[in-house]
């Protein structure tokens, strides 16, 4: 069992000093997990939180029984990794973002790997000579998540990576990260305002709001009946507003 447990961090929330606050909750890999709630709830900054781009101000963190004190950042972030919604391309080109974190880890770049993981997210076909910068948002993103899965690492945080996508190419990166679990055990822990989407690739569910972690449910429970009302709202809400 491998074990990651979080609880508070430090930003104003109404009477609390926290953005959020008694958080705790242990992962058995693999699972992919959906993290949804209303916006202002902290989802982004539990992922930067857990890949040690922002600190805890109090409470641990651990994974596979070792607290992050213990162990280097770098390796730390390697083997839990974030992909953040607005991707950052390094400077050069395509192929270069994609050989950066070989290059930075002293590893071999695996390019049948990322030639697979190019055409399963619809981006055979891209220039990768062409300047990373030139990209469009939705191109940033993928290129993005393949340049963190080529590192394989046990832990992916994964920040609305489709939010700039299509629903074909939307739905071709659901289908390549499903694939890629089941092939690599990988747990990934996604932030994601499409419920429909968190009911189609999530297990199991995260619910933030109030300040905390509110509800930790198996997915198909959560949707079928949130065990609090404030669940029950956002539901609700969302579904309305999908239905307009």
């Amino acid at each position: 069992m491998q074990r990651l447990a979080k609880h508070s961090w430090n930003q104003d929330n109404r009477e609390s000093p926290y953005l959020f606050e008694e958080v705790s909750a242990v992962i058995q890999q693999p699972e992919c997990i959906s993290v949804i709630g209303p916006s202002g709830q902290g989802k982004s900054t539990l992922l930067r939180t857990l890949a040690l781009l922002d600190m805890p101000d109090q409470g641990d963190i651990s994974y596979a029984g070792i607290s992050y004190r213990e162990k280097d950042p770098r390796l730390w972030r390697k083997e839990i990794c974030y992909v953040a919604q607005q991707a950052v391309m390094l400077p050069g080109s395509v192929e270069d973002n994609l050989r950066t974190a070989s290059r930075l880890h002293g590893e071999v770049y695996d390019v049948q790997l990322a030639e697979q993981l190019l055409e399963e997210t619809l981006l055979a076909g891209l220039d990768r000579k062409k300047n990373a910068s030139e990209l469009s948002g939705g191109e940033k993103q993928r290129i993005a998540l393949i340049r963190s899965l080529l590192l394989r690492p046990a832990v992916l945080l994964l920040d609305e990576v489709t939010a700039s996508l299509d629903n074909i190419s939307a739905r071709a990166v659901e289908h390549m990260l499903q694939q890629w679990q089941a092939r690599e055990g990988t747990t990934m822990i996604w932030v994601t305002h499409d419920l429909e989407q968190a009911a189609r690739t999530s297990s199991r569910t995260w619910f933030m709001s109030g300040g905390t972690l509110l509800e930790d449910q198996q997915t198909i429970d959560f949707f079928r009946q949130p065990a609090t009302e404030a669940g029950r709202q956002f539901v609700r809400f969302l579904a309305s507003e999908a239905a307009l």
